[in-house]
């Protein structure tokens, strides 16, 4: 008895998924998964492998796989290819090589399948952080700013939420006045209509003390394209319209309040430096059309190096130029911070 559960035991461990390449290199593993023109093999002793789909001459397959055809047509089984053509064991399906759009392990396809349906709750990324910073001696300061960002990001749509916000204060000679306060914060949808053709909406606020701005309120949508992709990162180029609402207190003249139409052209760039550190980069330039030659720009970088599995740190740069401030008020206004921060995903 023992002897035929050891020879199970041992059998169960050799099972592999055996693949030939064209040049005879022979590899030995479990396929996780095929997406595009690349095949991820998990191998004993060299760990995870990509290789070329269109380079494999033979598969020898034990493990079953989730198989998906032309039309979204998913069959599972363990597959046997050879000499260009692709069977899928157990199920009478045979198809040609070419016909393989993706190929899945159960881990794989179960999480696929919650990028396709999540829940509300599910595929949150939080990030964010709460940093001080001060000065003591002839001038005696300090700076508060808590940089916030929400991200939901499925197959089919992207979900985005930011807040962030600034305060500094400065004494000097026992006189304390307030240098700086600002806020601002959005949110924007966007839902993919095509390949990489995306349609978007977006709602952003700000606050700016010392811009004399007591609230400017944006909505707008249009439409995006998806330059370039790939594992590490993406370049977005999007535009369309918006309605901007600005209300200003000038502490020499009587409040006003500004409405205009706008169009909007910008991008949006994502990339992974490396295993730890993940770079974000968005730009956008408002041309007024209810009033042409007025124009605005917001430009927002940072970057999160993960320190542990829940500790990050965080620096990030936020730029508002207003071609037409309220009079005595500088076009250009910076917000960057940089700490130590918190990183939650679901």
């Amino acid at each position: 008895m023992q002897r035929i559960l050891l020879a199970l035991l041992v059998a169960v461990a050799l099972r592999a998924d055996v693949i030939v390449m064209k040049d005879g290199d022979r590899v030995t593993g479990k396929i996780v998964k095929k997406e595009g023109s690349e095949v991820t093999v998990a191998t004993k002793n060299f760990g995870t492998v990509k290789l070329k789909w269109e380079d494999i001459a033979s598969v020898t397959g034990e493990e079953s796989l989730n198989v998906v055809l032309a039309e979204d047509k998913t069959v599972k089984g363990p597959l046997k290819a050879e000499g260009g053509e692709v069977e899928v064991v157990g199920t009478g399906t045979k198809v040609p090589l070419t016909d393989i759009v993706a190929v899945r392990n159960d881990a794989e396809q179960r999480s696929y399948e919650r990028f396709m349906n999540p829940g509300v709750l599910d595929l949150w990324t939080i990030n964010g952080s709460l940093n001080f910073a001060g000065t003591q001696g002839n001038a005696e300061t300090s700076t508060i700013t808590t940089p916030l960002n929400f991200a939901r990001v499925s197959r089919t749509s992207t979900t985005k939420a930011y807040f962030n916000s600034i305060r500094a204060r400065a004494t000097v000679d026992n006189e304390s006045q307030q240098t700086a306060e600002a806020v601002r914060g959005g949110w924007s949808y966007s839902r993919n209509l095509r390949k990489r053709l995306f349609g978007s909406f977006f709602n952003d606020y700000e606050y700016d003390r010392f811009q004399s701005l007591d609230l400017r309120v944006v909505l707008g949508g249009g439409l995006g394209y998806d330059f370039w992709v790939s594992e590490r990162g993406k370049l977005a180029l999007v535009g369309g319209a918006a309605w901007n609402r600005e209300s200003f207190s000038p502490a020499d003249a009587e409040a006003f309040t500004r409405n205009s139409t706008e169009a909007y052209w910008g991008n949006d760039f994502a990339y992974k430096l490396n295993s730890r550190t993940n770079l974000t980069q968005a730009f956008r330039m408002f041309n007024n059309l209810s009033n042409t030659g007025v124009y605005r720009m917001n430009f927002d970088v940072g970057a999160t190096t993960a320190l542990m599995k829940w500790l990050t740190w965080n620096i990030s740069l936020s730029d508002r130029f207003l071609s037409n401030p309220v009079p005595g008020r500088q076009k250009n206004d910076f917000l960057y911070s940089t700490g130590f921060g918190f990183s939650f995903a679901r």
